[in-house]
């Protein structure tokens, strides 16, 4: 939808006004709500990232009294805030208000003020502070478990669910395994909404609210979550490594990722490659060749980058597009060992692909 920002979108829209106002952002199951705090932190290194967890909090954990005393020995009572809110600290903070929509009536109360005007008893935020907060997204709203009090004092915002590309970059970036992101790739019902899917028969892989007996499902959160058993298939062994599978992202989506994967001994090892980029074997199916990119852009390094662009002439240009637009995306960290090399750049020229290391 056109009011849906995706998670960089909305790190920009918290980053510009979170110091003013409060956007509460309601998304999909682990679609990757909480990695705004670690955006944000990017974003704003000066900024101290806090964690505030509503869904461990009851009244008394938000804040307790406190006795003090006037040099007339008269008291009065103040409040003492819990150390997750960050109040205490003197420099600006980035305050996730998380799981907001499922906190307690008196959670939700209690943290108002802060969300309107960035006090709390006795303490005042920082004026660069930044504060948000975080909801599942709910079948009829998050608006619906506020009350209009509450609701008027921020911005209910929905994430749009990442999409196939943004979820195969962070996958990339961040070391998933080859296989499973080229299953990714061949599969992108895997992360589509349920608000699309009007049976849950229709799409065994995802949550749906009216598929009962579905416990685990596929979402970035439980990809990135099997990705690391993967890596250990080696020791763990087929049976092993399925059953966790389908502890993470569910039987359907475990036992097809598994027949996938087995096209995976085909792949010529990265050593191959290294020394003999002619000779190193070519896979003669699409999966495998997917899985060759994937793990290419996911180990890179400078000692790799001439062997392998020595090797990807020998691919069809569909495998080597794929390279190059892994190469290209937005936050690939390796960009500039890639884009730095001759033959790199020799074969962009070839093929009428013009940009720069800081495109």
């Amino acid at each position: 939808m056109l009011y849906e920002p995706n998670m960089y979108e909305l790190a920009k829209l918290i980053a510009t006004t979170g110091h003013e106002t409060t956007t509460l952002v309601e998304g999909h199951i682990g679609s990757g709500k909480s990695s705004l705090l670690k955006l944000l932190k990017e974003m704003l290194s000066r900024h101290t990232p806090i964690y505030f967890d509503c869904t461990t909090k009851s009244e008394g954990d938000v804040a307790l009294p406190n006795f003090a005393k006037l040099d007339d020995d008269t008291g009065y009572i103040t409040s003492v805030t819990h150390e997750e809110l960050g109040l205490h600290l003197k420099g600006p903070i980035i305050l996730m208000v998380d799981e907001y929509g499922k906190a307690l009536p008196p959670v939700k109360l209690s943290l108002l003020r802060v969300k309107l005007e960035r006090v709390f008893g006795s303490y005042t935020l920082h004026p660069d502070s930044i504060v948000f907060s975080t909801t599942n997204l709910g079948a009829e709203g998050v608006g619906d478990l506020l009350p209009p009090h509450a609701r008027n004092r921020m911005s209910v915002v929905r994430m749009a669910k990442p999409s196939v590309d943004m979820v195969l970059a962070y996958g990339v970036e961040n070391g998933w395994d080859a296989s499973l992101l080229s299953w990714v790739k061949d599969n992108p019902h895997c992360l589509q909404s349920f608000t699309d899917v009007k049976d849950p028969q229709e799409n065994l892989y995802i949550f749906h609210p009216q598929a009962k007996n579905r416990p685990a499902f596929v979402t970035p959160r439980s990809l990135e979550l099997y990705s690391r058993t993967l890596k250990h298939r080696d020791v763990l062994g087929d049976d092993l490594t399925t059953a966790h599978g389908v502890g993470f992202i569910g039987a359907s989506a475990a036992l097809d990722m598994a027949a996938y994967i087995k096209l995976g001994d085909k792949l010529p090892k990265r050593e191959q490659i290294l020394n003999d980029p002619n000779g190193a074997p070519v896979p003669d199916n699409t999966a495998a060749l997917c899985m060759v990119v994937f793990r290419a852009l996911s180990s890179m390094d400078r000692e790799f980058v001439e062997p392998f662009m020595t090797y990807l002439d020998r691919l069809p240009e569909s495998a080597q597009d794929l390279f190059v637009n892994g190469v290209r995306a937005k936050n690939y960290s390796k960009k500039g060992i890639v884009m730095t090399n001759a033959k790199f750049t020799a074969w962009c020229k070839a093929h009428d692909y013009l940009f720069t290391v800081d495109a």
